[in-house]
């Protein structure tokens, strides 16, 4: 069982940028597909952006598309999520996990909160 630490969230004004890291420790990590979650108030868990295991291929939400980048380090078990332009919309806990289930148990995320 991976334990996933997120961070780099924090107060942006509307149209500034975030970085987001998530560090994966406790077991082997490039081999698997990674992808970014969100979680705002009052609302379900949702898809942001997933990167495949090279790193070579990724997919992103209709709302963050060209906006948001997702990357990974495969030597150093992370992957980051780029976020430019970001609009009040984009206020959430984000969360790193595998792409696909079963997934690790959830980290604590990082909160991202826009203003207008």
């Amino acid at each position: 069982q991976a334990q996933l630490i997120e961070s780099g969230g924090g107060l942006v004004q509307a149209g500034g940028s975030l970085r987001l890291t998530c560090v994966a420790s406790g077991r082997a990590f490039s081999s698997d597909d990674w992808a970014w979650f969100r979680q705002a108030p009052g609302k379900e868990r949702e898809f942001v952006a997933t990167i495949n295991w090279t790193g070579q291929r990724t997919t992103y939400a209709d709302p963050v598309k060209g906006r948001f980048t997702i990357s990974r380090d495969n030597t150093s078990n992370r992957v980051y999520l780029q976020m430019d332009d970001l609009q009040p919309e984009d206020t959430a806990v984000y969360y790193c996990n595998l792409a696909t289930k079963p997934q690790f148990r959830w980290g604590r995320g990082t909160q991202v909160t826009v203003s207008a």
